[in-house]
């Protein structure tokens, strides 16, 4: 039974970096700068759900999405550099943040639907999509779903397939309940999500709709070609996935097939990077993460 609890709380720790913790153990040089209050901020109701957004900057838009058990304040570490150079509009997904878990499942098909959903209630035709995690795979559905609706796609240390996960990260991520609720109190992860969630009291109803989600196999092998926008995949060499699927992703989208070529003729138009000294965990930390994928996101190099 110890070794199920302990087994359990290791899995919530799975969805979300410990930021606070994380932050904590550096210079304070290195601590993450507060997120300004939005330029606008506001509720979009979409196929059921009440979502929570916040807007910041001027320039060619671009959609955040963070990661499980977060909320738009776990880009804090980035989002101003984001904002700096575009206008990025972040959104607290299905039960997270400041968006109440509703009645539906959590499913990353449906929340890919209701980010179309969002964009377009918001006016926007396209944008460039940041997804982290969760994100990522709602980044993906979004794009599969809706391509016209992407220009450029990053997805942040987020797989194609459960499979991708090394073993013991896949059996943790099972055990993920509400009965993780007695030992979260004191977290970081539960104290951020009482602090601006609609509903406080549905925390433990959130785990049980993420273990659901977690618990299931899911394998978007095939829907990968069908990105015809440009990706870029970004992992820490710690990740929780393994760097064979990492590759295997990379090469599903046609990139490194062959050598790039001396004028890079042969070179794909999507992009891999792995960051060093980068966990799942505290990826959004990266020194390297906006040098990294910002200028994909602004098209350079051609």
């Amino acid at each position: 039974m110890k070794r199920l609890l302990t087994l359990t709380v290791a899995a919530v720790a799975l969805l979300a970096p410990v930021f606070p913790t994380f932050a904590d153990s550096e210079p304070a040089s290195a601590a993450a700068p507060a997120i300004s209050a939005p330029d606008k901020s506001g509720r979009v109701t979409v196929n059921g759900l009440d979502y929570y957004y916040e807007i910041r900057g001027k320039g060619e838009p671009l959609l955040l999405l963070h990661g499980g058990l977060g909320s738009i304040d776990m880009f804090g570490p980035v989002l101003p550099a984001f904002a700096q150079e575009r206008q990025v509009i972040a959104v607290d997904l299905h039960g997270h943040g400041r968006t109440a878990l509703g009645d539906r499942k959590l499913s990353l098909e449906a929340m890919g639907d209701d980010m179309k959903g969002i964009l377009d209630r918001l006016g926007y035709k396209q944008v460039d999509v940041l997804g982290y995690s969760l994100g990522g795979g709602v980044g993906f559905r979004l794009a599969v779903q809706h391509p016209q609706a992407v220009r450029r796609l990053v997805l942040l240390s987020a797989g194609y397939a459960s499979s991708g996960f090394f073993e013991e990260i896949r059996a943790q991520q099972n055990t993920i309940n509400a009965d993780a609720m007695q030992f979260m109190k004191d977290t970081p992860m539960y104290q951020s999500y009482v602090k601006v969630a609609p509903k406080p009291d549905d925390f433990p109803r959130l785990l049980n709709a993420l273990g659901d989600f977690m618990r299931k196999d899911y394998d978007y092998s095939a829907d990968v070609p069908k990105l015809k926008m440009s990706v870029m995949l970004v992992f820490g060499d710690g990740d929780m996935y393994r760097p064979e699927h990492m590759i295997k992703f990379y090469q599903s989208l046609g990139g490194g097939l062959k050598d790039a070529g001396w004028m890079r003729e042969n070179l794909s138009q999507h992009r891999l990077a792995i960051l060093p000294n980068a966990t799942h965990y505290d990826i959004l930390y990266s020194p390297g993460l906006v040098s990294t994928t910002l200028p994909f996101l602004n098209g350079y190099p051609k």
